[in-house]
């Protein structure tokens, strides 16, 4: 490439937030530069593991001992790496990162990012949300209210195809759904007992998701969703919303977009003259060379702690502590959510009943708690809500038995009793001390210093751990559900996957990183728009979120472009 050549933008990053930039950048015109720092990854293609069988896999898909200390830290998650999708998670002997407090940092370096494996559960915030800070006197305020954002989450969800149901609650916005997946009997049963002896507001409904299910829908070479449960493949029917399959494709079309993986940026370049960014400056992941390019707009959306991680780097005269930390707020207020704790039961009856398919959804209880007197709590303030699924069991519940013969042969040919869960998703407030910062002795392979985490949940969010626990098995077991078992495992910040918060907004520049418009109050052509500008956190999956605010701010940085203001 040409180093000496100006593109109109810069996009950092390749995943939910940076194909968004990328899309919108390049659909209003503007030459641009996408640079990840991961591998290339195409659509289908790149995909190996898609229509894979588990027999196929060496040990039926488990890590062996020798990849299972490679990802000692993303396994973590339990659902993941196996060997069906280990090759888009980190190796994390190879990336290492420093624990003041215990944070688990789960990534994905590659075009596409972490959209090849994300939840895609979809929910947007409400008013309630966005004035929650103010209202409790936690952090600073949200520049931003519902009515500046609905419009742009009218957009993506239109553009992406987000299954769900409308329920007309005021805490969580109706949306533009594709027709909502179905609950399976169990979860309907457990829906209407829920309603019949709670008296709070709460219900069970289906998770929204970005999933295609509308048949007759023109998604631009997307098909529809099938069930088939292998979505942290890669699906190759891009059923559903990942960059691969959907947003760089687009950027892709305009003929606007440069692609450039193995590229690790590592400083947004200053200019004291303009007061602009003029660019950034990578390192080569794979030759080790150090380059530069040149551009007048600077997106950041690297994922949340890497872009915190790069404007702490971009060091100059003017900002001795990182591009735009006049607050020194930068790398301060890291958030993530509760994760790991829920509960579990056994169901009787439905026995003659089965389901179609393997639904990658399952039912969502939405936030309860906290939304007025009635519902106000003592211990702790905001709230949560709980992801689940009902299902059978399979034959490995008969492994242990003392048996033999036809009989045992046929029984284990036949689904097992029904079973229900539920894991709570809960707020994280956004705490000054929790942060990140560049570790003074520490690099990684190519000389960068390495982010190290002091991060860490306090009594707000324990109280609230333990209402979680309590609150779903009083409902398990008002279901008249069996042996309501309910978990907690050890954990701390990060395997919510939702990590956010260290550039935030505000309305100030004396305590904020950020604009109502994402952009760096003191270099006004470099947005930030990953989790990193999110100044709390709500209760649930933030991608939606994300998506919104980055269309919102492309479409500023080019109608602001187009008007010369970043010349």
């Amino acid at each position: 490439m040409n180093q000496t050549e100006q593109f109109d933008a810069i996009v950092v990053g390749t995943g939910i937030s940076g194909g968004w930039a990328a899309k919108e950048l390049c659909e209003n015109g503007l030459k641009t530069l996408v640079l990840e720092r991961g591998r290339m990854v195409r659509h289908i293609e790149d995909y190996p593991t898609m229509n894979k069988d588990p027999w196929e896999f060496p040990n039926r898909g488990p890590l062996s001992s020798a990849d299972a200390e490679k990802y000692h830290i993303q396994r973590k998650l339990n659902w993941a790496p196996d060997d069906s999708n280990k090759h888009f998670f980190v190796n994390d002997l190879e990336h290492p990162y420093v624990q003041t407090k215990r944070f688990d940092w789960i990534r994905g370096y590659q075009v596409g990012g972490r959209s090849l494996t994300w939840g895609r559960q979809s929910y947007r915030w409400s008013d309630i949300d966005f004035e929650a800070n103010k209202k409790d006197g936690v952090s600073i305020d949200w520049p931003v209210r519902y009515n500046d954002i609905a419009p742009w989450y009218d957009k993506v969800e239109l553009y992406i195809g987000v299954s769900g149901q409308n329920l007309g609650l005021k805490h969580l916005p109706d949306g533009k759904f594709q027709p909502p997946m179905k609950l399976n009997c169990v979860e309907e049963e457990f829906q209407r007992s829920v309603g019949k002896k709670f008296d709070d507001g709460r219900l069970i409904t289906i998770g929204r998701t970005a999933h295609i299910t509308d048949p007759n829908a023109n998604f631009e070479g997307r098909g529809v969703c099938q069930n088939r449960d292998r979505c942290w493949r890669g699906c190759p029917f891009g059923g559903y919303f990942s960059s691969n399959s959907t947003t760089l494709p687009a950027a892709e079309r305009t003929g606007n977009m440069t692609l450039r993986p193995n590229s690790i940026v590592y400083e947004v370049i200053y200019d004291d003259r303009s007061k602009k960014a003029t660019g950034v400056r990578i390192v080569d992941a794979a030759t080790h060379e150090k380059l530069e390019f040149k551009a007048k707009i600077i997106f950041l959306c690297a994922s949340s702690m890497a872009s915190v991680g790069i404007l702490l780097q971009s060091k100059s005269n003017r900002f001795p502590n990182g591009l735009g930390n006049d607050s020194d707020a930068l790398g301060r207020g890291i958030m993530d959510h509760h994760y790991k704790l829920g509960a579990t039961a056994k169901v009787d009856g439905y026995l003659d009943k089965y389901y179609k398919g393997r639904r990658a959804n399952g039912f969502y209880i939405p936030r309860f708690v906290n939304l007025d007197e009635k519902t106000k709590r003592k211990d702790y303030i905001r709230g949560f809500g709980f992801q689940g699924t009902a299902s059978r069991s399979d034959w490995s519940e008969s492994i242990s038995e003392m048996a033999y013969g036809k009989d045992f042969k046929d029984s284990l040919l036949k689904p097992g009793e029904w079973q229900i869960g539920a894991t709570g998703f809960g707020e994280f407030l956004p705490y000054d001390d929790n942060r990140v910062t560049l570790s003074p002795t520490e690099n990684d392979q190519w000389g960068l210093p390495q982010l190290a985490f002091d991060v860490e949940f306090k009594e707000n969010e324990y109280n609230m751990r333990e209402d979680i626990k309590k609150e779903i098995v009083a409902m398990f077991k008002a279901a008249g559900f069996k042996d309501v078992q309910s978990y907690d495992e050890t954990t701390g910040p990060g395997l919510g996957i939702h990590e956010m918060g260290g550039a935030r907004m505000g309305h100030s520049p004396k305590t904020s990183i950020l604009n109502k418009n994402n952009q760096v109050h003191a270099v006004p052509n470099v947005y930030v728009t990953d989790g990193a500008f999110m100044t709390s956190s709500n209760c649930v999956n933030p991608s939606l979120t994300y998506m919104a605010f980055t269309a919102r701010a492309a479409n500023h940085a080019a109608q602001q472009f187009k008007a010369g203001k970043f010349s």
